[in-house]
């Protein structure tokens, strides 16, 4: 036996689909070489720098945000929406590296969503003890796409719940290159992410850098 089929046998295992709901699973392992994709993040936030948004009630969100596309998700105190512009900048949000759109449109198709095109990804760096609360994707024009998110550095427990805030939500450990999609009847589940945990990655150092893409506008 080679260690080509060793190599082989061992990509097999890392990578399979792990359903969640109807219309929404995991793609375990999706993101085989994750430092193309981390090298086009980095270019975007040299653009457009991470930034701590501040939710409508006033509250400073844990995770650090920008994003690239079309469109980018803005909070403040006139409430949740896609702008053009970013509103730290003044200029419009940097273009969406191809990496980018491909790892999203790929993704999507192996989750059976065929023709996803996203024209907003949202960047969030999660450090120790960030969160994201349950919440749902509503801001969209067109809920009939779904949603993309791409889970790289450390690990992170994400919660996929139902339609209301208050049913109980499952607990999905996300490691490293996994890839969450969820649409059709799963697209407006309540979702959120638990504190993240002390940890070290190689490409990423002590920080996860979540990747959401949506068909925003």
């Amino acid at each position: 036996m080679t260690f080509d089929l060793f190599d082989s046998v061992a990509a097999e295992v890392r990578q399979w689909q792990e359903p969640l709901a109807p219309g929404a699973l995991v793609l375990r392992g999706f993101v085989a070489d994750a430092a193309p994709i981390l090298a086009a993040v980095h270019a975007v936030v040299a653009q457009a720098p991470l930034r701590h948004m501040v939710t409508p009630g006033g509250h400073r969100m844990s995770v650090t945000t920008t994003s690239c596309g079309a469109l980018g998700w803005v909070s403040d105190d006139a409430g949740y929406r896609y702008a053009a512009i970013d509103p730290a900048t003044g200029r419009a949000w940097p273009v969406m590296p191809g990496a980018l759109v491909a790892l999203a449109a790929d993704a999507a198709e192996s989750a059976g969503y065929s023709g996803f095109i996203p024209d907003a990804c949202l960047i969030n760096r999660y450090e120790v003890g960030a969160r994201m609360s349950l919440h749902q994707d509503r801001n969209e024009r067109d809920f009939r796409a779904p949603i993309v998110s791409v889970s790289l550095g450390i690990p992170a427990i994400f919660q996929i719940g139902g339609m209301r805030r208050n049913e109980r939500a499952l607990r999905v450990p996300l490691a490293h290159g996994d890839v969450v999609v969820w649409g059709g009847p799963s697209r407006m589940r309540f979702h959120g992410v638990l504190p993240v945990k002390p940890g070290s990655h190689p490409l990423s150092g002590p920080q996860r850098i979540n990747l959401t893409f949506r068909k925003a506008g």
